[in-house]
């Protein structure tokens, strides 16, 4: 059934006459009384009493009426919402992001987005596996370490953020604007546990040199390791930008001189995902805010 014939079928029973509602709707007579009787054949049901040229409304006919209403109504609702869901206006936005970047980083841009999308719902996960977050359809989109190529994803490049040594004011290396490879091996550290993905891009490059750090505390929580800093109880591997996005006066960074490690942000979704308005318009913004 459709709803165009519905609609007709009200405008007919609010004028009780098929011409006027023909001319009404602007369809020729015989058109609108072959759409009514094709509702009076699938009901099994006659919907008019037809008394000359004037009809009336059975019982059945004043029934389909009052649920025509309601689902033209219904309908009308339905493609007022799917709009506004294609042009932004509403929906929901899973975002899957590294959790000290959730932590200290990307406030600014859900701001932002919320900014221009007020009625869009961003739920924002951290994982330390962003990729298989989007692998499983647990998100729409990630922001995270770059990977490998995978054919089941689009991968934008976002930006390459070196990593710096991160002390307390009161360390002694504090006055230090650099170090080489060879002295980082000889201070002690605070870092991610093994198997984090940051943790392992540092020991990675650690072991290219020949050395592992002396890491004398463990913490999964990005705000533990920043306070583990601050006391001075030793220093940490991180992202320049992360740090600075922290803005802590009383951390010093160091830049570490020759090779110093770095890594990719990307932003990546599934290729066979639908991606609605919003979510291209968040991408966008992800990708400017980077820069």
């Amino acid at each position: 059934m459709e709803t165009r014939i519905l609609e007709n079928f009200i405008i007919v029973c609010k004028e009780l006459h098929f011409t006027r509602a023909a001319e009404i709707i602007g369809i020729a007579q015989p058109t609108l009384s072959q759409q009514i009787r094709a509702l009076e054949d699938e009901f099994d049901v006659p919907l008019f009493d037809r008394v000359g040229k004037k009809i009336m409304l059975t019982q059945a006919g004043a029934l389909l009426l009052e649920y025509s209403v309601q689902m033209v109504r219904h309908m009308a609702n339905a493609q007022d919402a799917i709009a506004q869901f294609r042009t932004g206006q509403r929906g929901t936005l899973v975002i899957g992001v590294l959790p000290s970047d959730l932590d200290y980083r990307i406030t600014q841009l859900l701001v932002d987005f919320h900014a221009i999308f007020p009625k869009v719902k961003l739920k924002v996960l951290s994982s330390i596996d962003v990729l298989n977050q989007v692998l499983d359809n647990e998100v729409d989109i990630g922001i995270g370490l770059s990977s490998s190529p995978d054919e089941r994803l689009v991968r934008v490049p976002l930006s390459r953020e070196e990593y710096v040594l991160v002390v307390s004011k009161n360390h002694d290396w504090a006055d230090r604007e650099s170090i080489s490879i060879e002295e980082l091996r000889h201070i002690q550290t605070v870092m991610y546990p093994q198997g984090f993905t940051g943790r392992e891009l540092i020991d990675n490059w650690c072991r290219k040199y020949g050395f592992a750090l002396d890491t004398i505390m463990e913490t999964a929580s990005a705000t533990s390791i920043v306070s583990l800093v601050k006391a001075n109880i030793g220093g940490t591997v991180q992202p320049y930008p992360l740090i600075k996005a922290m803005d802590e006066p009383t951390l010093h960074c160091i830049r570490i001189s020759d090779d110093a490690p770095y890594r990719s942000f990307e932003i990546v979704y599934r290729s066979d995902r639908y991606l609605g308005f919003s979510a291209q318009a968040f991408i966008r913004q992800t990708i400017e805010f980077f820069k």
